[in-house]
């Protein structure tokens, strides 16, 4: 079992493990890495899935994106929601919710990130740009 140290010294942000706890981290964007060696962006990865490179990089998303598929959960809520997967513009897909009736939401939907909070799951939370 893995107990986490005080007296280990914490990797910098430009390293595998810094990636994921970022020093100073934004509340109104998201942190991705991209792979110097390939330029491959991707989210949450401790290797690259292209080039299996280690040497990632942090950057911070503009939060604009497109749903690229998106599905109504009935499940353990005492509501519908959906759970939606967002291609952002820098190239990589995480997973979200996006604000506003889950059977309104569609692919090819642009979104931008919000400054909501999803109670239930850390995830991020997009609202529509070009709505109805």
């Amino acid at each position: 079992m893995y107990h986490h140290s005080g007296s280990v010294v914490r990797q910098t942000a430009g390293s595998g493990a810094g990636v994921l706890e970022p020093a100073a981290p934004d509340r109104d964007a998201i942190v991705f890495q991209r792979c110097t060696w390939c330029g491959t962006a991707m989210y949450h990865r401790l290797l690259c899935p292209v080039c299996q490179g280690s040497d990632l990089r942090t950057e911070r998303s503009e939060g604009v994106g497109t749903v690229r598929h998106s599905t109504v959960v009935h499940r353990n809520t005492p509501a519908a929601r959906n759970v939606s997967l967002i291609e952002m513009a820098e190239g990589f897909v995480v997973r979200g919710r996006v604000i506003g009736p889950p059977i309104g939401i569609h692919s090819g939907d642009r979104v931008r990130l919000s400054t909501a909070k999803d109670p239930v799951r850390s995830e991020p939370v997009f609202q529509l740009i070009d709505e109805p």
